[in-house]
């Protein structure tokens, strides 16, 4: 299948972070977050294709990647709390990749695809909300944080 077709085939549409997406579960469970009641787990399909990439941004609830097919995807996870930057590989299962990726909130994430295209999924617990959702380059003194090693990363701010 061409990336037309994939895209066609899951009616996927374009994301705000860049890619493309389409939920495909929104949990009719609910859960209490503060004041706030959300779906218990949401999920979606998501397709980077190779000029493509998932810009830097931040979720408030933990997120699962899920590999389904194409080229590896890096996806890069930095927790702003303690400067760590976690660099995975996923795709199936090999030496140096897994199929699952797993990011807790509140942790900086990006993606690129390092091939024609990658197709992952998402599951987001609690469900996501886009008003849980910010790019890192709106957070306040974000710059302070993409030095030294993390330099190499400010393209995919």
């Amino acid at each position: 299948m061409t990336i037309t077709d994939v895209i066609q085939s899951l009616q996927l549409a374009p994301h705000p972070e860049g890619g493309w997406y389409r939920e495909i579960y929104r949990s009719a469970d609910r859960v209490q977050r503060g004041v706030e009641s959300r779906s218990a787990t949401t999920a979606i399909y998501y397709l980077l294709e190779q000029h493509q990439l998932s810009r830097w941004h931040v979720v408030d609830a933990d997120e699962i990647w899920h590999f389904y097919g194409g080229a590896p995807l890096e996806l890069l996870a930095y927790d702003p709390a303690s400067r760590q930057l976690n660099r995975q590989t996923l795709h199936t299962v090999a030496a140096e990749a897994r199929p699952v990726g797993i990011i807790p909130s509140g942790v900086w994430q990006a993606a690129r695809s390092l091939g024609e295209y990658s197709l992952v999924g998402c599951t987001v617990s609690p469900g996501f909300e886009f008003s849980g959702f910010k790019f890192t380059a709106d957070v306040p003194e974000h710059r302070a944080h993409f030095v030294g090693q993390m330099s190499e990363y400010t393209a995919l701010l």
